[in-house]
């Protein structure tokens, strides 16, 4: 903290924002004051996907002071959920109120398509092989009650943009977060669904523990970015999948800018 208040002459987000693979160019719409790489931030790991950039970004999105994390890091890269989710801890230290959270999702409820945004409503997080909350207890509540994970004033508010602006292809579903970095059988994705799961990825719901824990509202989006449907599977390709995600980016980044305007 001390050393990112030094390198941005202290500067106060209000919100904190977690950017995910294909969906760095939110960072376009902000008015950057600092940038800062991850190698350079004491603690901090290394983002090693070749879709994220790795830079810590203060400044101002819709008027709001923010700060972005361009790229995340993920369990599959070798890293600890610990490490996993300490810029979440260091955010709150700098003194965020709200978090937002996107990330590339496949999807598993067969009314989605390509390139829609999920907005989640809930997770099951039972496949993670680790929990960020396991060992000694660093800061907030040891046992954070998760029935409401995703806050509900601030999926209320994503449900009156989403009207209010005209964003199409918007959905709502349960997000279920897996190890990687190998994608799913057909098999699993199917017990997937059986399951309650609309969507699945490998991120976010540890930042999201973190963040309930600490108390820290989240609202978090998922990009379908390839449709996981065992009866119809195609092999994922890594361009199709950016290439899906930079279709629904535009109105990610519109929902977030909406968003973030009335917080505080």
């Amino acid at each position: 903290i001390t050393y990112l208040h030094s390198s941005t002459d202290s500067f106060r987000p209000e919100t904190g924002i977690i950017l995910g693979t294909g969906l760095a160019g939110l960072v376009a719409d902000i008015d950057v004051q600092y940038e800062i790489a991850y190698e350079d931030i004491p603690h901090f790991v290394h983002s090693t996907v070749e879709s994220h950039k790795g830079k810590l970004i203060f400044g101002t999105l819709a008027g709001k002071p923010v700060v972005c994390m361009q790229g995340r890091f993920h369990y599959y890269e070798g890293y600890s959920m610990k490490e996993i989710t300490y810029p979440v801890r260091v955010m709150q230290a700098l003194g965020i109120r709200n978090l937002l959270i996107s990330n590339a999702a496949g999807g598993l409820n067969p009314a989605f398509s390509e390139s829609d945004l999920m907005l989640i409503t809930d997770h099951i997080s039972l496949f993670l092989p680790d929990n960020p909350l396991f060992g000694k207890n660093i800061s907030g509540d040891r046992f954070p009650d998760m029935s409401d994970p995703y806050c509900p004033k601030m999926l209320a508010s994503a449900r009156r943009i989403v009207q209010e602006k005209g964003i199409s292809h918007v959905q709502e579903g349960v997000y279920a977060p897996v190890p990687g970095p190998q994608l799913e059988t057909r098999a699993e994705y199917r017990l997937l669904r059986q399951l309650g799961a609309d969507a699945v990825g490998m991120s976010t719901v540890p930042e999201v523990i973190v963040a309930v824990q600490l108390k820290i509202p989240v609202l978090a989006v998922s990009v379908i970015t390839d449709m996981c449907i065992p009866e119809t599977l195609k092999k994922a390709e890594l361009q199709h999948i950016l290439a899906n995600a930079a279709v629904a980016e535009p109105r990610m980044t519109l929902l977030f800018r909406e968003l973030i305007k009335p917080l505080d």
